[in-house]
């Protein structure tokens, strides 16, 4: 016994000849699209992604010195400014870093490994903590400004760190 044709004719391609195309377009749209961006990023040098990551671990890095010298002029904000000071250096670790400053570096050294002059912490305690308030504030908006234009993983950890600077004035400017 026969079956009975269905009285819709099918127009356009059947959906295996669609199947067995997808991979082969696929394949040949990847390919296009990788040669093509190798080549420009080979001849222009480092691309924004690598000059806004490398941006970012040198304010860290300057971020930590400015810890390390309020540190230096007032011993008793230690307790609570190494902890603070102790994640920025791994922020800086984050954002590929290699100059690694100690948690217990003092001001000079901390200046010597940067290229930076050594920052200047003003004689009250309380207007220390405000000038690293104030750092952390700027550096933050900077990072969210600019991980609009960063690719997606660098976007993530200019967000998380931007975060992290946000909680730091935060901690900076509570008593």
């Amino acid at each position: 016994m026969s079956f009975p044709l269905s009285p819709r004719a099918r127009s356009g391609p059947r959906r295996r000849s669609l199947l067995a195309a997808a991979p082969a377009a696929l394949l040949a749209a990847g390919c296009s699209a990788g040669s093509g961006d190798s080549g420009a990023s080979a001849d222009s040098g480092p691309s924004p992604a690598d000059r806004a990551r490398a941006r970012a671990a040198r304010d860290s890095r300057e971020l930590a010195a400015r810890y390390g010298a309020v540190v230096a002029a007032h011993p008793k904000l230690a307790g609570r400014l190494d902890p603070l000071r102790a994640e920025v250096v791994r922020h800086a670790e984050a954002f590929g870093d290699t100059a690694r400053p100690s948690p217990s570096a003092s001001a000079s050294a901390s200046a010597s490994a940067s290229p930076s002059p050594a920052p200047t912490v003003p004689a009250k305690e309380k207007d220390a903590l405000a000038g690293l308030a104030a750092a952390e504030r700027e550096i933050a908006g900077r990072r969210e400004k600019e991980l609009l234009d960063a690719p997606g993983e660098l976007a993530r950890l200019l967000a998380s760190v931007a975060a992290a600077g946000a909680a730091h004035v935060y901690l900076l400017t509570e008593v």
